[in-house]
């Protein structure tokens, strides 16, 4: 891996030549705002900033608008190399992380959601492109799932770290009760700590890989525009009816938790817990298993087990069950590794930027409808939601069987278009 320039930090040059080292960094940092956002902000508008239900949709709405902005990112590579831009807009969401706790207002949330929600869409889109650039195609799915797996453990440790700071500032409050049971007895300034704390490690880590690592020479240039090839229209499919999925899993399947079954606060943040301790284990190997029987193979395996679990949700009549299935149909969005290793290798190394954003944008298109749509399907039915799902698993399924075994240039696809070169960039 060619090098452009030495580290700022000396004593790092025997390990900071290797970007999967950065990747791995990164990857750690963001969940540690990301989730000390996604854990304390239902709480912390409602108690220090009486938002309604009207407040908390405009607020989900204005930070799924950066994500489907994400093809903007591409005209950014115009003025900032895209390691360094990686790095500036994951310090972006630490810095909006770190500032919320201090505007407890509905202006304010708005604008800190924003902030931090430009970082987190626009790194997501960097890193993803990064990815693709630096690691090997043969190693990718094992070094992916090694990634995944060094970011569910920064989960856990985010999320142990969070409930050990509010059982400490709410001494007089049940263990089990340290997220339910009534207001924060720290109040404002003890939302405002923790906000800032999460936030703030993540800039310290941003900072840290922007001065400790050298700036990683991509062996292809990328083309600095957006990308759209009508030869990669599967991946195309396939990452639109991801979001789609995603959404009902986000969205419905923990609200199914707590609306059914009466989950609170606590039992939710817990099972994220397990969730995020489960992928410590489960990233590297379901990435090691995607390098061994293909992306093909993972995919279809994939779906037939969501149809199953989607299925399943619009039945379950009992907790323990549903608490289950919610793992389950967490394991399986892991082998969602193979559909970047299958961009990875059917793609032009030139355009791995380009489509990126364009494909971060394709994925939150469903994320501005879907929920209010299902929201009111939901009303009359939510075994439909997920019936709806199983739907849409069964759709990826057949997308699935269109994959090769054996995907390359020139054999995108096992049936259908492939081959043409059609792009804005060109």
């Amino acid at each position: 891996m060619a090098l452009q320039q030495h580290s700022h930090l000396p004593w790092l040059n025997n390990w900071s030549s290797k970007p999967h080292l950065l990747l791995m960094l990164t990857a750690a940092a963001m969940p540690i705002s990301f989730i000390t956002w996604t854990t304390l902000i239902n709480n912390f508008t409602v108690e220090q900033a009486a938002f309604t239900g009207r407040e908390i949709g405009i607020l989900q709405s204005l930070r799924e608008v950066p994500g489907f902005l994400s093809f903007l990112v591409v005209y950014l590579l115009f003025v900032f190399n895209e390691q360094r831009l990686a790095l500036i807009t994951l310090g972006l969401l630490g810095f909006g992380t770190a500032l919320t706790g201090y505007f407890p207002s509905a202006l304010g949330l708005y604008i800190t959601t924003v902030i931090a929600s430009v970082g987190f869409h626009y790194y997501e889109t960097c890193n993803q492109s990064l990815a693709m650039q630096w690691l090997d195609k043969k190693t990718a799915p094992q070094m992916l799932g090694r990634i995944y797996g060094f970011a569910s453990l920064a989960q856990v440790v985010t999320l142990l770290s969070i409930f050990l700071g509010v059982f400490l500032m709410s001494p007089n409050m049940p263990v089990m009760d340290v997220f339910n049971g009534g207001a924060f007895a720290a109040g404002e300034a003890g939302y405002r700590l923790i906000f800032l704390v999460g936030g703030v490690v993540t800039v310290a880590i941003a900072l840290f890989c922007f001065f400790g690592f050298p700036l990683f020479k991509a062996t292809n240039p990328q083309r600095k525009s957006i990308v759209l090839r009508s030869r990669y229209w599967l991946y195309y499919a396939l990452i639109f009816m991801s979001g789609a999925r995603r959404q009902i899993f986000v969205v419905f399947a923990g609200f199914l938790m707590v609306e059914k079954f009466g989950y609170s606060i606590g039992q939710i943040s817990l099972l994220f817990l397990a969730n995020a301790a489960f992928n410590i284990w489960l990233a590297p190997v379901v990435g090691r298993l995607i390098g061994r029987i293909g992306e093909r193979a993972a995919l279809i395996i994939e779906y037939i087990g969501l149809i199953f679990v989607f299925v399943a949700y619009a039945f379950v009549q009992d907790a323990t069950l549903a608490a289950g299935l919610y793992l389950i149909d967490h394991m399986f969005f892991a082998m969602a590794i193979a559909i970047k290793t299958y961009f990875q290798k059917i793609a032009d190394p030139a355009d791995f930027a380009g489509t990126s954003s364009v494909s971060f944008t394709i994925n939150h298109i469903v994320a501005v409808v879907l929920p209010a749509a299902f929201g009111l399907l939901w009303l009359w039915s939510p075994a439909l939601v997920f019936l709806s799902g199983a739907t849409m698993a069964g759709i990826s399924l057949l997308l699935a069987f269109n994959v090769p075994r054996h995907p390359e240039p020139g054999r995108e696809v096992v049936l259908g278009h492939r081959g043409s070169h059609l792009s804005l960039a060109e």
